[in-house]
């Protein structure tokens, strides 16, 4: 996926990684970039597009894809954080997390996938979470809805990849931004996370693994899960 002349489209572009993809993007020399937000007036990059974008509406989405028909890379940025565990969580605040994470996702995927197809095949990256991997106490619906995408990512990877689409799913622990401004522990700037993802999207990458976190995470996952948690300091 060559970034330099392509049309890109960012998902949640007016702060924190959206942000920082938008921005980067253009000093990569993608042609356009249409940055877009639930709230268009919340974006102050210069030299973007601004469109509005509601990953949980549909009818949001399919216009924006009629907007935007000349895009060949998109960036499915937006998130939230709700805070909500499962078993004890608001079902409302469960199903908002799934309904940005992982059916906000898939419907960008399913509405630019024929725009990607008309201009070439192009790309989409999908920013996840380490969280993907393992859950803790306060985050659970989160990590099911970004544990939801991560597997979404590889299913539209290969449906996509006859015409051409290079996808890409994005790994990270924790970014310096605003949804993370009560974590208390290492956070990578938000730049570098875009930094990295962006390397690995020109380079072809299938996932990239920004950080120490996410890789050691991953490789958590052939033992036992008891000795992770164990290590979270959680009393197994």
């Amino acid at each position: 996926m060559d970034i330099t002349g392509s049309v890109a489209l960012v998902t949640g572009a007016n702060r924190g990684l959206g942000r920082q993809f938008a921005q980067q993007l253009l000093e990569r020399g993608a042609s356009k970039v249409y940055a877009t937000s639930r709230r268009p007036e919340a974006v102050d990059l210069p030299g973007v597009e601004v469109l509005q974008l509601d990953v949980t509406d549909a009818e949001s989405i399919a216009a924006a894809a009629a907007a935007a028909g000349d895009v060949t890379l998109v960036v499915n940025n937006a998130g939230i954080t709700t805070g909500a565990n499962l078993v004890t969580g608001d079902l409302a605040d469960i199903r908002r997390e799934m309904d940005t994470h992982f059916y906000g996702t898939l419907g960008v995927v399913r509405a630019f996938a024929p725009v990607l197809a008309r201009n070439g095949g192009g790309g989409i990256v999908n920013v996840l979470s380490a969280l993907s991997w393992f859950s803790t106490n306060g985050a659970g619906a989160y990590a099911a809805g970004k544990a939801a995408a991560w597997n979404l990512t590889n299913g539209v990877r290969l449906e996509l990849i006859g015409q051409g689409t290079q996808v890409t799913g994005v790994v990270l622990g924790a970014a310096d931004t605003d949804m993370m401004a009560g974590y208390d522990g290492f956070k990578t700037d938000a730049a570098d996370v875009v930094r990295t993802a962006l390397d690995g999207v020109q380079a072809g990458d299938w996932e990239v693994l920004v950080d120490d976190w996410s890789r050691g995470v991953k490789a958590s996952l052939a033992g036992d899960p008891r000795d992770f948690y164990r290590q979270m300091g959680v009393s197994v």
